[in-house]
């Protein structure tokens, strides 16, 4: 410890000091806000709580490390021996290595914060500045240092607030008369308020406030600086009044300037160069092609390539209107969205006889076609590498009404250990498929949904179709989707997407090599026929099938009372349970749903590190085609169901509630991050069970670290499945991230949840199934630490879980039982895994 505590001070000078605390006090209480807390000028070094690592790594670099190399190399005859040994160019290079790491570990390092007394009055100004700006008028502010013996010192900011300032009255001087009938009708929305505190933010809150309301009311020549208060503080120390002026308009000409009242401007023309390149409007070309929709003036130099609706849809600036900011944002954005122009620009032309505007919007068509391609490498716990490619063909304004048609194909091939194959682990994995997709920027319906969803909201219409064909490690599929999608923007927060029609088959390919792949529930059947004498010691049923007995005809003779077990014996559960999920896992999927899923997300920007995400996730599969089918009168097969094109469709309900929380702290990597999620999907109707693509599953990267995926749950049963999964699903996470040194980064974690069975036929195991809020103790804990490295577009992240709280083991042997690294989970991954 005193090693350590002499390493911090290594570096300061005599008469100098370290500082290695701050502290506020307000009214006698020492505050932890973060806002106060990043108001001193000098703070003491960063760290891990209170070890300041980054000044230890600045500390292991030496000063003169130039001049001490110099001398090191000109003791005894070492310079000539190592030049005569590395030549003198090598020798350079030893030089130059050793100082660049020298600079190295003073680049993520951290020098030490010395005292300096003058930030420290600067720093006591602030304080003051702060809560007079807060309120508080008269408050004081003072500080101490407290110095020690061992270059360390210590300060202490003391803040009185006293009594805050209360706004008394609030006048108004408004010269311009529409100006004062707006700010009068709409005075019930001020900031500023008689018997509220004083805030200064409220102050520049209530300026944008009217300066907005102004250019939203056809006031096209308002703006911020003719909005200014006078605040009178005399009066009383515990009041203040407030009057706002509010001038006329300022006209400056070259050599004079005069003012008058405001006017408001409306909107006589709006016009839409439809391509205004560069070189169009350079070269001086003259508009060959024109004309005039819904109040619009559509113009282009060559042939008009939109339908006239397509764009005037796009535009919120109407002939006749008051002039609005609000038209001009909402017009920009709206056409940006598009992603059919370059740089839309708005501009407007102000007729000062009539206080008119003629707004001309021009437009630079993108390239009507574009071609794209990807190339990625991969990793995952079905593949050892995997390589995969895309190409895409975008069209642009295929049908002339501003729609968006994509055309892609994909293709991978991996490698991986075939279970069923010990020869065949070279690229024995492809996958091939394609999609078409057609974008269109509005509600395609054949009725009129403004009412319901205004343009305002940049409604959009998206219909797609994919089929790709994969060869696995094991079954094989095929897959064809179909999905008809509406999309639109209720506020800048907040994303809804409804997929009215969502149409998936999948259709495996090769059932026949289940237990190739599911080698687990394989060894299983194999042990229990052992022990029943199905087979002797030494044998083992064939897959796939052979001459010999085959794994499905010893499932079966089980099943039908054709060996010694029976259905009270814990052998037959296990066969039961293993034909179930072979059924499930091999039949066909039919998947004909509706989906709603609603986003609401406050975060402004990449640094902002208090926000939220609310995302929800509604879905109803299977009710059209079992109403069709009942209506129709079809009959149902052996099992019960309606099928379609002798595939039985899925019937099912399914909900996720995913909830993600992040708190500034300290610092501005120091964040604390909470993720809470919730999932169900219930069968009912023409299924008894959840397909396995709509499944849940835990463990991995971005759920509970301390497992690798599909390997924790359901419950506590001890399931050795290759991929465990169920139908219920409850996930928690709290996750510490800060500041190592430089772009690494590290954190701290705890994550929390499991699978369950619930409300279907799956394996009727108590350990496995939802029963009552007794499952919830079932719910494993897994925590650990991880660093990461920040890349700045992408962050490459290591976490290492470890098992606190195991539900698969015992009562009373769970927690901390595989607490070590030799049963760690070792995760990598990119970004952060929430």
């Amino acid at each position: 410890m005193l090693l350590v505590s002499c390493s911090t001070v290594k570096r300061v000078k005599d008469g100098k000091y370290l500082l290695t605390e701050n502290k506020i006090e307000v009214d006698g209480k020492v505050t932890n806000k973060e806002r106060i807390n990043n108001i001193p000028l000098q703070k003491p070094n960063s760290g891990i709580e209170s070890f300041p690592l980054k000044l230890h790594v600045y500390n292991l670099a030496r000063p003169n490390r130039d001049s001490i190399f110099e001398a090191w190399l000109d003791k005894g005859n070492r310079r000539k021996r190592l030049t005569n040994t590395l030549s003198k160019k090598q020798l350079n290079k030893l030089k130059k290595s050793v100082l660049g790491f020298n600079s190295w570990l003073k680049r993520i390092g951290e020098a030490p914060t010395i005292l300096d007394e003058d930030k420290t009055e600067k720093t006591k100004n602030r304080l003051r500045a702060y809560y007079y700006k807060r309120g508080w008028l008269y408050n004081d502010v003072d500080y101490t240092i407290e110095r020690d013996s061992n270059k360390r010192a210590k300060v202490k900011y003391t803040v009185t607030k006293n009594l805050p300032s209360i706004l008394d009255t609030l006048k108004t001087t408004i010269k311009t008369p529409v100006v004062d009938s707006i700010y009068k009708a709409n005075v019930s929305a001020s900031l500023l308020k008689e018997g509220e505190q004083y805030d200064e933010d409220n102050f520049t809150g209530e300026r944008s406030r009217i300066n907005k309301l102004m250019r939203n009311s056809g006031l096209y020549f308002f703006g911020q600086d003719y909005v200014r208060f006078e605040i009178d503080t005399f009066k009383s120390r515990n009041t203040f009044n407030a009057e706002l002026f509010i001038d006329n308009r300022v006209i400056r000409n070259e050599d004079s300037t005069r003012t008058e009242p405001f006017k408001v401007y409306k909107i006589k023309e709006v016009n839409i160069i439809t391509d205004a390149s560069n070189e169009n409007r350079i070269e001086g070309k003259k508009i060959t092609d024109s004309t005039t929709y819904n109040g619009y003036n559509l113009y282009s130099f060559d042939k008009l390539k939109f339908k006239p609706k397509a764009l005037t849809d796009a535009v919120f600036i109407k002939k006749g209107d008051i002039y609005r900011d609000i038209d001009r944002t909402r017009t920009s954005r709206y056409l940006n969205q598009l992603q059919m122009f370059r740089y839309p620009g708005v501009d407007y032309i102000a007729n000062e006889a009539d206080s008119t505007l003629t707004a001309n919007i021009f437009l630079s068509p993108r390239k009507k076609y574009e071609l794209g391609f990807s190339f990625d490498v991969s990793q995952s716990n079905i593949q050892t590498v995997g390589f995969a490619f895309s190409t895409g063909l975008k069209i642009r304004n295929i049908f002339r009404g501003a729609e968006t048609l994509d055309i892609s194909a994909l293709g991978s091939i991996g490698a991986s250990d075939d279970v069923s194959d010990s020869d065949n682990t070279f690229f024995n994995i492809n996958e091939f498929g394609g999609s078409v997709s057609l974008t269109i920027p509005r509600i395609f319906l054949p009725f009129n949904t403004e009412k319901i969803i205004p343009k305002a909201m940049s409604p959009s219409t998206k219909i797609n179709i994919a089929a790709t064909s994969q060869q696995n490690i094991g079954l094989d599929r095929q897959t064809l989707s179909s999905i008809f999608a509406y999309n639109w923007f209720p506020t800048d927060k907040v994303t809804n997407n409804l997929e009215l029609f969502n149409v998936q088959y999948v259709r495996n390919l090769n059932p026949e090599n289940y237990f190739g792949v599911y080698s687990n529930s394989f060894n299983r059947l194999n042990e229990i026929a052992r022990d029943i004498g199905y087979i002797g010691n030494n044998d083992v049923l064939q897959n796939p099938p052979s001459d010999f007995t085959p794994a499905d005809t010893f499932i079966n003779d089980v099943l039908n009372g054709n060996t010694s077990l029976s259905q009270g014996d814990a052998a037959f559960t296990d066969v039961n349970n293993i034909n179930q999920r072979q059924d499930r896992l091999t039949e066909d999927n039919l998947i004909i749903s509706s989906n709603f899923d609603y986003t609401r997300d406050t975060r402004t920007d990449l640094s902002d590190n208090n926000f939220s995400r609310f995302k929800y996730h509604l879905e109803i599969a299977g009710n059209l085609a079992s109403g069709i089918s009942s209506l129709a009168g079809l009959d149902k097969n052996n099992d019960g169901r309606y099928e379609i094109f002798n595939v039985p469709f899925s019937q099912y309900f399914k909900t996720e509630i995913d909830y993600v929380k992040y708190f500034g702290l300290r610092g501005k990597k120091n964040v604390l991050a909470f993720r809470s999620y919730f999932g169900v999907a219930i069968p009912f109707g023409n299924s008894n069970n959840i397909p396995f693509v709509e499944s849940f599953f835990a463990g991995g990267p971005n759920d509970n670290r301390a497992w690798t995926a599909y390997n924790l749950g359901p419950g506590s049963s001890q399931n050795t499945n290759e991929f465990n999964e169920a139908n219920l699903k409850l996930h928690f996470s709290l996750e510490q991230r800060f500041n190592l040194f430089g772009n690494f980064d590290g954190a701290l974690f705890v994550d929390a949840g499991n699978i369950w069975n619930a409300f279907d036929n799956v394996e009727d195991d108590p350990e496995s199934t939802f029963t009552n809020l007794k499952s919830l103790r079932d719910i494993a804990v897994g925590s650990g630490f991880g660093l990461r490295y920040d890349f700045t577009f992408f962050v490459l992240r290591g976490d290492i879980g470890f098992k606190t709280y195991d539900p698969s083991l015992q009562m009373g042997n769970r927690w901390f039982t595989n607490y070590n690294f030799g049963n760690a989970t070792y995760n990598i991954g990119i970004n952060y895994p929430f």
